[in-house]
């Protein structure tokens, strides 16, 4: 991402910053893929959930998927749309308020569909439910990200379908990818008809999950386009549809924070007002190094520092950068790529407080504060 056209003290500190311009870019391209491909693309709330910007989002896109009751009704209240529902496992309260919502379900274990077969059968609503399988085929390089990994719970095996097991369902939905390209699915969907295609002829639907990073500047449309349009001709009678979290919202956000304080211990540490292990937890759990706008690798640029969060968790560093000049207390920093699987994944341990949400005017480029949090956030959670 280059360096944002707006003013970065126009927001609070810390904060997520939503470019409406760069989302919209997004868009645009899934639209494309969509009229090209004849799929239905779904936002993965799971991924980005910013609701303020769903106004915007479901001009392009068919509905939501979820993983649960509440991101059931986020999506039916906020998005409109078709509103997909997937869960390892429902509870029988949990089911009774995704019926309220939901217009396909996918069940993870035929277990589950027989346990709640009748409870949606009388449900006021009509869901079409599907099962969760499992291709065996894994193509990530990450085993916290493989549902195809060896004794994954997610999904089902062809070998441990039974007899019977798919009557009264209408689809099937495979999960497998985790920001990866187009060659990954070609190679994912060749697995998963020759392990289920027998069963395909039956049925009215075929969702291939998420982990498509479809707008990363070198991922290959062409060849996704094709992977999906061969599927469409080999099984007409099939809808097909993609729910990356991603590629809705992949560098379209900033995360804007300020220095605090200045340490020495075996070369300078900054202390920033955000925190890796409770703002941007994937940079400790995928992990990566996010970028930083005018900054570079360790020793790169004349002046390096350990940048650090203000948790008491002494791991809570985001990683070493160099800049072209001393850094000072209040000075801001701008982290890219924070929109996605960021503001999802937030927590206020040590009552650290949750950065603020803006979004940035399309053309005017002023920014403009969605939501701050306070105490009572904090507070609400824990009793």
């Amino acid at each position: 991402m280059t360096s944002p056209d707006f003013d970065i003290h126009a927001c609070p500190s810390p904060a997520y910053v939503v470019d409406d311009a760069l989302l919209r870019k997004n868009l645009e391209l899934l639209r494309q893929v969509q009229e090209a491909s004849g799929a239905r693309i779904l936002l993965a709330l799971k991924g980005f959930a910013m609701w303020d910007t769903f106004p915007l989002v479901s001009q392009y896109l068919v509905g939501t998927t979820a993983s649960g009751q509440d991101e059931a009704r986020l999506g039916a209240e906020t998005f409109g749309g078709e509103v997909h529902v997937y869960s390892p496992a429902f509870t029988p309260e949990e089911m009774a308020v995704v019926l309220q919502y939901a217009d396909h379900i996918s069940f993870n274990s035929p277990g589950q569909w027989r346990r709640f077969r009748e409870t949606v059968a009388a449900a006021p609503r009509q869901v079409s439910c599907g099962l969760r399988v499992n291709p065996e085929h894994s193509t990530g390089a990450v085993p916290l990200y493989d549902p195809c990994a060896p004794g994954s719970r997610l999904g089902t095996r062809v070998s441990d379908l039974a007899e019977g097991d798919l009557e009264g369902l209408e689809g099937l939905h495979f999960h497998t990818l985790c920001e990866q390209n187009s060659d990954a699915l070609e190679e994912t969907l060749a697995a998963f008809e020759a392990k289920f295609g027998q069963y395909l002829a039956g049925l009215r639907w075929v969702n291939f999950g998420g982990g498509h990073h479809i707008t990363r500047a070198d991922y290959d449309i062409e060849r996704l386009v094709r992977v999906i349009r061969g599927f469409r001709e080999r099984h007409p009678h099939l809808i097909v549809y993609l729910e990356p979290g991603e590629a809705i919202a992949l560098n379209t956000g900033y995360l804007v924070c300020s220095v605090l304080d200045i340490v020495e211990n075996d070369g300078p540490n900054l202390i920033l007002d955000t925190s890796a292990t409770a703002h941007m937890p994937d940079v400790l759990e995928m992990p990566y190094r996010p970028h930083i706008i005018g900054a570079g690798e360790p020793g790169e640029k004349p002046f390096t520092y350990r940048l650090g969060g203000t948790t008491c968790l002494a791991g809570d560093v985001i990683g070493r950068y160099s800049f072209d000049q001393p850094l000072a207390i209040g000075d801001r920093l701008v982290f890219t790529d924070m929109a996605h699987y960021t503001m999802v994944k937030t927590t206020t341990f040590n009552g650290i407080r949750l950065p603020s949400i803006c979004r940035v005017d399309e053309r005017s480029r002023e920014v403009r504060t969605v939501k701050t949090f306070g105490y009572e956030d904090y507070m609400q959670r824990l009793s």
